[in-house]
């Protein structure tokens, strides 16, 4: 029998969205909460956790979880590197998938990411392009991100090598840096680009979304396998069986 699921962030987009698809897979959503709600009181409904709501609210979430001992899904983006290594420590000791995206496509685009930067030297110059609705509130994406996360640990290059964007005489482009340009606008469900250009030639890898339920689709299957699983820290990659 499918997992129930209690949703936080359930009047969020993400959130209606899930609610929508459950019934695709079987689930029942036991409870749908949101800042403001009783969180100790509604994560105990429910056998697998889903988290769509904001940065702030996941160390709270992922506290309670872990009294609970229940399988936690962590869609929420915008955490500063430091409080998100924190956090992703405390996830480890419950079953926890947590990814920026959970499209099948957009982890797809991630394995090719890393592909194509071992396979193309440093004289093609990285950039990553991503594009969302007017709405959303943190840059870069959390997809962007990770295709930064992937791009640097594949060049073994720090954080100092990021470029937010250019402005003024920022002097010639490096073969050590990689750029990140962050867009806002319209409805725009997610668009993400990377860009390998070298002399002579370029090569683009592009995902584009444009329907919200992709990436709801892909935390319920998430749901769905974590439940059961050991404890650890798990992403789509483990999901969709792309490791290894």
């Amino acid at each position: 029998m499918p997992p129930s699921i209690t949703l936080v962030g359930g009047r969020g987009r993400m959130g209606q969205t899930l609610a929508a698809c459950a019934a695709e897979f079987g689930m029942e959503v036991a409870a749908s909460l949101d800042v403001g709600d009783d969180l100790a009181a509604g994560l105990k409904q429910g056998d697998v956790i889903i988290d769509f709501s904001f940065h702030t609210t996941t160390a709270t979430v992922l506290q309670q979880a872990v009294a609970l001992g229940k399988p936690l899904v962590i869609g929420t983006t915008g955490h500063a590197p430091e409080e998100k290594q924190r956090l992703r420590d405390l996830a480890a000791r419950i079953p926890c998938v947590w990814a920026g995206n959970y499209s099948v496509g957009v982890n797809l685009l991630f394995w090719l990411t890393q592909k194509a930067t071992q396979v193309l030297s440093t004289d093609y110059d990285v950039e990553v392009v991503e594009m969302h609705h007017r709405f959303k509130k943190d840059a870069p994406s959390g997809t962007a991100a990770r295709l930064l996360e992937i791009i640097l640990e594949e060049r073994k290059l720090g954080t100092g090598a990021l470029r937010h964007g250019r402005e003024g005489i920022t002097g010639e482009r490096t073969s050590t840096e990689v750029g990140m340009h962050a867009l806002r606008g319209g409805d725009v469900v997610g668009d993400h680009t990377v860009m390998y250009a070298a002399a002579g030639e370029r090569l683009e890898l592009t995902h584009k979304a444009s329907d919200r339920g992709i990436f709801a689709r892909g935390a319920l299957r998430a749901a769905q396998w974590v439940t059961g699983r050991p404890a650890g820290l798990y992403d789509m990659q483990d999901v969709l069986g792309l490791k290894g």
